[in-house]
């Protein structure tokens, strides 16, 4: 690996994700792994299901 991309990776791996960035990551995740399987999911799919689940375990 190139010296200036690892200087890059070794500042990505500084910086703070926040809750918001790990759940954001999350539902791209399970878009993206979805989506391959069955082209009709969307992201607006995705989410409404991701926010359903999560008002579940606040009511729990």
């Amino acid at each position: 690996m190139n010296e200036p991309l690892q200087k890059l990776l070794d500042a990505a791996k500084k910086v703070p994700q926040t809750q918001k960035d790990i759940e954001l990551q999350r539902r791209s995740f399970a878009y993206g792994n979805t989506h391959f399987e069955n082209s009709m999911i969307t992201r607006e799919m995705v989410d409404r299901i991701a926010d359903e689940m999560a008002a579940k375990d606040k009511d729990d």
